[in-house]
C-alpha cells in the first residue's frame, strides 16, 4: 500500500493520474470510554482506508493514502478530558484545501474515510464535499476532479455495519471496540472493556431530541452499546466492509463523471 508521507515527491509524480486516488482518513481525538484511546477514530479511519485500498488496487486503480485527519470537530465529546475540538468551518476549509492540493499533485480522485461520528462534524464534511464539487471545476484542466464520501452514518452504508450500529448506540461499544481489537489491540484495556456494563442508550436518538453532549446523552463514561461484546474477529469483518463501502463509493463516483 502506497503511503503519501513516505514517497517522495518524485514518486509522486510519477503517479499515474488516470488510475490514482488520494485517501483521506479522517478521525477525531476524543473520549472513547475508559478501555479505547482518544485516538480510535483515527484508527478505524486508517483501517478502513487501507482495506479500501486494497480492494481498490484489486480493480485496477493506485490508491494513496494521505496522512490522518485527525483534529476535527467533537463537540458531543468536549467535556472529557483530551477531547479536542476544533471549529467546524476550520475543518471544512482544511479539508477543501487538503483536496485542492490533491488536485495541485496531478491527482484526479480524492476520497474521504471518515470514522467520526459526530453530527457537527458530519456537517462540516458535507459542506467541505458540496464546496469541493463545486470549486474543483477551476482546479483542473482535462478529467474532472472526483470526490467519493460515503456518509456511513446514513442509508444504505450504515445498514451494513451490524445491529449495534444501526441501533446508534455504537460509540465506544461493540463496533468501535472490536474494530480497535483487530487493528490495534495494544492501545485497548481489555480488563477494564470486558467489565463495562452494556449502555444502550441511543445517540442517533439523542441527536434527534436535541442533545448536545454524551452527558446529556446518557453517556457519563462516554461510552455507549456492549463493549464487552467486542471481539477481534468481529473487527475484521467490520473492517473488510469499511473497505468495501470505501471502494463502492470512489468505484460509482468515478463512474458517475466519467
Amino acid at each position: 500500500m502506497k503511503r503519501l508521507g513516505s514517497m517522495t515527491w518524485e514518486d509522486v509524480r510519477g503517479l499515474d493520474a488516470a488510475r490514482a486516488v488520494a485517501i483521506l482518513p479522517v478521525g477525531a481525538i476524543e473520549a472513547h470510554g475508559p478501555h479505547l484511546p482518544l485516538e480510535t477514530d483515527v484508527v478505524i479511519a486508517e483501517a478502513m482506508a487501507a482495506a479500501g485500498a486494497a480492494k481498490l488496487a484489486a480493480g485496477g486503480f493506485d490508491p494513496v493514502v494521505l496522512p490522518a485527519f485527525a483534529w476535527t470537530a467533537a463537540p458531543f465529546a468536549a467535556a472529557f478530558a483530551g477531547t479536542i475540538s476544533a471549529a467546524p468551518e476550520t475543518v471544512t476549509a482544511l479539508v477543501v484545501d487538503i483536496a485542492k492540493g490533491v488536485a495541485a499533485a496531478g491527482l484526479r480522485r480524492f476520497a474521504i474515510a471518515n470514522a467520526h461520528l459526530d453530527p457537527t462534524h458530519i456537517a462540516s464534511l458535507a459542506a467541505a464535499v458540496e464546496r469541493i464539487r463545486g470549486e474543483s471545476r477551476n482546479w483542473t484542466t482535462g478529467a474532472p476532479f472526483v470526490v467519493a464520501y460515503p456518509d456511513v452514518t446514513r442509508k444504505p452504508w450504515a445498514l451494513r455495519l451490524g445491529d449495534e450500529f444501526k441501533s446508534g448506540a455504537c460509540h465506544a461499544g461493540r463496533y468501535e471496540s472490536s474494530i480497535v481489537m483487530a487493528a490495534r489491540p495494544d492501545l485497548v484495556n481489555d480488563a477494564a472493556r470486558r467489565a463495562l456494563a452494556p449502555n444502550p442508550a441511543s445517540l442517533s436518538v439523542a441527536i434527534r431530541e436535541g442533545r448536545r453532549s454524551f452527558e446529556e446523552a446518557g453517556g457519563p463514561r462516554a461510552y455507549f452499546g456492549w463493549p464487552a461484546d467486542a471481539t477481534a474477529e468481529e473487527g475484521r469483518r467490520r473492517i473488510e466492509t469499511l473497505g468495501e463501502i470505501l471502494a463502492e463509493a470512489c468505484e460509482q463516483a468515478s463512474a458517475d463523471r466519467s
